[in-house]
């Protein structure tokens, strides 16, 4: 009986509560209220747009179409700030008619969330608070007036649009002055740019496509206006019945050629031995001898006429005239067209030579200075030599060129340079210079015209050949007249080339008459056409 009660009172007691498995009911019960609720709150979402949306670029996730929609409007709303140079210019979409088509991009935005498996998926991130890492851009569907567009950039060049400024000169000073800088805008690009951000709702700034057009340098019409100007200020007419002047101003940098009545003839004087010592080294087989080197510079830098026909009839094979006549064809060949030698050079006393015939020539026929008809030259044609010595010295063309079979060499054109770089008269071309700088000149005078060409090595790389002959139809043209314009007319291009170093007034050192050819021709037996100063050390 006890033993029985025992088992009893063991069997009611195991016969608990179910408290556990009330709890798991509990707790799945709970889930699926919170499943449910969750479900239901992110339908009630549905007609929202979906996180991974994004509306022509505007982040439109979680809005009403309507929210979005005026989301996406406020953004292409705003202005457009467009800049030419320095100078913004705001457009208002509304001025082009700027227009939205909202109802296509809005349907192409909610079509993204209709399927059945993109909701689920889309629950899934909502649930595990994940972010969707592709995003849908439905794209911009707008459009505007091109052609209203088009007038406000035609507006923005008409205002804006500035062309350079001339360029103009100082008399007074014989300079430069810059013109301004002039704007050119890409009327084509700019469209194009505009539209582009017209159609971002972040890159609202545009930088208008506008060149510079620069007249900060002068032309070479500056330089030959200024001179003329210099002349009339100076009561010398350059084009006059009873004188002229006579410029030839070429750029070594660029070829440009600056002309001043350059085609007129005019008496080539002691010019004419640059042509001499040009055929000269054409004639020569080997370098030059002291001798041959010493009759160079007595030529050249001492204007000795004695040394310069004999120079020529060393050419002519011991023969004067065949010589002369060597001297012409060479100058001509060489583009020096309206040159020519027919008679030697006069010795003085009572010298009678005889000539040959001159060559036909074309000068300007509606200027005449009377020229020597024995020695005639234009200053365009001793540029013309000059700028062959100098292309032939530094880039191997020139005379190389014109004489292709080894009667020149580099070494030989820059031996010429060296040679015309001792002539320190220290007037005419060279007076209107730095006295440091280095000037490859010839100079020839007479009684009624004065001249002088040469090359000018400025310190900035901008090298020119520069050439003035000044002429006057009377008895005797002083160098006192004569030499000051040919040193106006040499600083005036000097100042056009090298406008960081100018001369704004003539020099004061220079001496009244031309140094003596004895202070920087070297003596005989000490000439190196290589170092023309190198007697000066011994």
């Amino acid at each position: 009986m006890s033993s029985l009660s025992s088992g009893l009172g063991n069997r009611r007691r195991s016969r608990r509560f179910p408290i556990i498995g009330l709890i798991s009911w509990m707790l799945l019960a709970g889930a699926l209220g919170v499943f449910f609720f969750e479900l239901i709150r992110f339908s009630q979402q549905n007609s929202l747009l979906t996180g991974d949306v994004t509306i022509a670029g505007v982040d439109v996730g979680g809005l009403s179409s309507a929210q979005a929609i005026t989301r996406v409007e406020q953004a292409y709303a705003q202005p457009v700030t467009i800049w030419y140079a320095d100078s913004p210019i705001q457009l208002d979409p509304a001025a082009v008619n700027w227009r939205m088509n909202r109802e296509t991009m809005l349907a192409a935005a909610q079509a993204t969330g209709e399927q059945e498996a993109a909701f689920w998926t889309r629950f899934l991130d909502y649930l595990l608070g994940r972010q969707r890492t592709g995003v849908i851009d439905v794209p911009l569907a707008a459009e505007y007036q091109e052609g209203a567009l088009r007038t406000f950039v035609d507006e923005i060049a008409l205002r804006y649009d500035r062309p350079a400024g001339a360029a103009s000169y100082d008399i007074s000073t014989l300079t430069v002055r810059p013109g301004n800088i002039g704007y050119v805008m890409d009327n084509e690009q700019a469209v194009r740019m505009i539209d582009a951000a017209l159609r971002s709702p972040t890159d609202r700034n545009v930088v208008l496509p506008v060149s510079e057009t620069d007249s900060t340098r002068a032309g070479l019409e500056t330089l030959r206006q200024m001179i003329t100007s210099y002349l009339d200020s100076e009561g010398f007419i350059y084009d006059g019945q009873s004188t002229i002047a006579s410029v030839f101003v070429m750029d070594l940098q660029t070829g440009q050629e600056m002309n001043i009545l350059s085609d007129v003839a005019v008496s080539a004087a002691s010019t004419v031995k640059i042509g001499i010592l040009i055929d000269y080294f054409r004639s020569l087989t080997f370098a030059p001898s002291q001798d041959e080197a010493f009759l160079m510079v007595q030529s050249l830098l001492c204007s000795n006429n004695s040394s310069s026909n004999l120079i020529m009839q060393i050419i002519g094979g011991d023969d004067l005239f065949s010589g002369i006549a060597d001297v012409t064809n060479t100058v001509q060949y060489l583009g020096a067209r309206n040159s020519y030698i027919s008679a030697p050079l006069y010795l003085g006393g009572d010298q009678v030579l005889g000539s040959i015939p001159a060559p036909a020539v074309s000068p300007n026929p509606d200027y005449s200075t009377a020229p020597d008809p024995f020695n005639q030259t234009t200053t365009e044609d001793l540029g013309t030599l000059l700028s062959m010595i100098y292309d032939c010295a530094y880039y191997g063309s020139g005379l190389m060129a014109a004489y292709p079979n080894g009667e020149f060499t580099q070494e030989e054109c820059r031996q010429m340079i060296n040679i015309m770089s001792a002539n320190d008269l220290e007037r005419l071309l060279q007076a209107g210079i730095p006295s440091d700088v280095q000037i490859a000149h010839k100079n020839g005078w007479l009684d009624n015209i004065h001249g002088d060409a040469g090359i000018v090595f400025s310190p900035n790389g901008r090298h020119y050949v520069i050439a003035v002959f000044v002429w006057e139809n009377a008895e005797f043209f002083t160098y006192t007249t004569a030499w000051p314009l040919v040193e106006g007319i040499s600083r005036a291009a000097w100042n056009y080339f090298n406008p960081e170093e100018p001369l704004i007034a003539p020099r004061t050192d220079i001496p009244e008459y031309a140094d003596e050819c004895v202070n920087f021709s070297p003596p005989y037996g000490q000439v190196d056409l290589n170092n023309i100063d190198a007697w000066r050390g011994s």
